[in-house]
């Protein structure tokens, strides 16, 4: 019977080279070819040295086969003769060039390194319970601003812009209860919890604080106006995407379209929720300037009071410091993200 030649498919790593031979079935020196049921057979003589230990598999589909180079570089071809036997083509499935090489064993030494080091640090016994209170806090703050922004919206959509008016009346209670949890965000990151900054988080909980319970809370002049309704829509929006992004981060899983939306709403909803809040401020000036609330009081010879309002207009100017700051914080925090999920893809 005539010994013939199977197609040889080949690629190569640093370390390794692979073959992959086209044959179905395969059994000692036989198995079902190109030409059917026959005897096959095939040689090669190789670029530099290999190490005498081959390791092959045989499927009902093809034999793959794989050779440890003697020395870890970069062959510039298979065999030692320039002319490529006519049994021989490239494995696509499998080819690289030498830059692409590189890169995948760079990839895997990082990873091993990445094991080596999760490895010798030592685990936190309370990790489960830490993850466990994210999550839950998360989940709270989640449905908590949720339940405000589908109230704002069903009442937009039946009374229009009468429902501007009575927005504080409305969802006070619940907006009350979600910024005092918010005060979490602020000792977190002071217990280690989380690994986000404390004075972006301290800057953004602060800020709100004194809009929802100075300008609103203790101002009822202040609670019937539309501009009310803004403030709080627009920070409902924005945390109904941030709370379940980070509720699903403790459980280590990621859905696409909200971390796109996490990472990019805040773009235009952070600065109109500011813009927002500096227009509640000014509305409250002349009301602190008549009502006389929480001014200073002063010695007799300078006068009877200092009024809240000039607290407020030096507020005013840090607010928009800590605009400029909680924007490039999240900005960073923006980029960081994309640049390690774009080297993940690498």
């Amino acid at each position: 019977m005539q010994i013939l030649t199977p197609h040889v498919y080949w690629a190569q790593r640093h370390a390794e080279i692979y073959l992959r031979v086209d044959l179905s079935d395969a059994k000692v020196r036989r198995g079902h070819g190109a030409k059917g049921e026959n005897e096959y057979e095939f040689s090669l003589e190789f670029f530099e040295a290999v190490r005498p230990e081959i390791k092959h598999k045989s499927t009902q589909r093809q034999v793959d086969i794989k050779i440890k180079k003697q020395e870890e570089r970069w062959w510039d071809r298979l065999t030692l003769q320039g002319k490529k036997p006519l049994f021989l083509a490239p494995d696509f499935d499998r080819w690289l060039d030498e830059s692409d090489a590189e890169m995948e064993l760079q990839a895997k030494e990082e990873k091993i390194n990445k094991i080596n080091v999760e490895s010798r640090v030592r685990k936190d016994p309370y990790l489960g319970l830490k993850k466990g209170y994210l999550f839950m806090y998360n989940l709270v703050q989640f449905l908590g601003f949720s339940w405000i922004f589908v109230n704002m919206t069903v009442r937009l959509f039946i009374l229009g812009q009468d429902s501007f008016y009575d927005t504080f009346h409305t969802t006070a209670d619940m907006m009350y209860f979600c910024q005092m949890m918010a005060v979490l965000e602020v000792i977190n990151p002071l217990l280690g919890l989380v690994k986000t900054g404390f004075f972006p988080a301290m800057i953004q909980v602060a800020g709100r604080n004194v809009i929802l319970f100075v300008i609103f809370g203790s101002l009822e002049e202040m609670q019937n106006k539309p501009v009310v309704f803004f403030v709080f829509y627009l920070w409902s929006t924005i945390e109904i995407f941030r709370y379940p992004f980070y509720m699903l981060a403790c459980i280590s899983t990621e859905w696409k379209l909200l971390t796109w939306l996490r990472y990019s709403l805040w773009i235009p909803l952070y600065p109109l929720g500011v813009v927002a809040e500096a227009v509640a401020v000014i509305q409250s000036l002349p009301i602190f300037d008549e009502t006389r609330l929480f001014s200073f009081p002063l010695p007799a010879l300078l006068g009877h009071s200092l009024s809240f309002s000039y607290t407020l207009q030096l507020y005013l100017v840090l607010m928009f410091l800590g605009l400029f700051i909680n924007f490039r914080h999240l900005y960073k925090q923006r980029k960081r993200r994309y640049r390690s999920r774009k080297r993940k893809v690498q």
